[in-house]
């Protein structure tokens, strides 16, 4: 989705703080790891920078009037209102975006960032709900 909030970008800063403190770990790790690993590594940089964050928060999935048995899990809630999701594949597919978006639906969270370390170079997609 396309960010319309009348231009802004919402949660800017936030979003460079985290899309760098991805670039360094993608920097220093680099392509071929599995996401655990850079899992593990951004939880390392997130501490050292005094980023508030959640690892692996599960979140149920309200149906009509009853909660779904089965939950989700998203990889990080930073900054108490942001999802990130992290891969570490050849290329981010829509499958992946359409995942992150019933993320932000389910939550009523703004902003979702997928990144991707399985790339030459760090990628990234904010997705905007």
């Amino acid at each position: 989705m396309f960010e319309k909030n009348d231009g802004k970008i919402i949660y800017k800063e936030e979003s460079y703080q985290i899309i760098a403190t991805c670039l360094e770990v993608h920097r220093i790790l680099g392509k071929g790891f599995s996401e655990i690993v850079y899992k593990d590594a951004l939880e390392y940089e997130f501490q050292r920078m005094n980023i508030p964050y959640e690892r692996e928060k599960i979140f149920d999935v309200d149906y009509k009037d009853i909660v779904l048995k089965h939950k989700f899990t998203a990889d990080f809630i930073v900054y108490d209102k942001i999802i990130l999701e992290v891969k570490a594949v050849g290329e981010v597919i829509n499958k992946f975006l359409k995942q992150t978006l019933n993320y932000l639906n389910v939550t009523k969270y703004k902003l979702g960032i997928i990144v991707n370390f399985g790339e030459d170079t760090l990628k990234y997609k904010r997705l905007v709900f």
